[in-house]
């Protein structure tokens, strides 16, 4: 049986920290294993001490090159979706690394955006990203563009019943 807290441990390719925080385990299904952090955590950002202030849930699908945070207003991105490689869980710690591309639907608007393809570029000639890797990652983005603008689940209500359980 897995525990109800899971750490989160976020890296860039060349191993360097990222983000690191624990969330409790609310619920796995066919999308993955959906977590939850509420405000006041502690945690860790760019090898930083720091405290959420506010709650999100993210989405840790199984075998996909992204993850799904899903924020409350007042942040302004509903939806923000790291590229990443697969997560890799180790008892209730998932490894994941992430590839710097992002998309993120705007609460207001509902605009769906690329974000960091210059780091992305800076870093795959940098840490010397592998072309599938570079494919993978791409692949994901445009994947993740079209769902996120079409409502496609779990971008479009389904994650409102776990985002209810960290933010009531």
């Amino acid at each position: 049986m897995s525990s109800e807290m899971v750490r989160v441990i976020y890296t860039k390719y060349d191993g360097s920290a990222h983000r690191d925080y624990p969330a409790r385990r609310l619920a796995e299904d066919d999308l993955g294993v959906w977590v939850g952090v509420t405000h006041g955590t502690a945690s860790v950002y760019h090898g930083r001490p720091s405290v959420e202030q506010i709650p999100f849930i993210l989405l840790i699908p199984r075998d996909s090159w992204w993850t799904g945070m899903f924020n409350p207003p007042p942040r302004t991105s509903e939806v923000y979706c790291d590229i990443t490689t697969p997560a890799r869980w180790e008892g209730d710690t998932v490894h994941i690394i992430d590839l710097d591309l992002d998309v993120v639907r705007r609460r207001e608007s509902g605009l769906v955006e690329l974000r960091d393809e210059d780091e992305f570029e800076e870093h795959r000639i940098l840490f010397g990203y592998q072309d599938d890797l570079v494919g993978h990652a791409n692949a994901a983005a445009r994947e993740l563009m079209v769902k996120l603008g079409d409502g496609t689940e779990p971008f479009a209500t389904h994650y409102r019943k776990h985002l209810s359980e960290v933010t009531d």
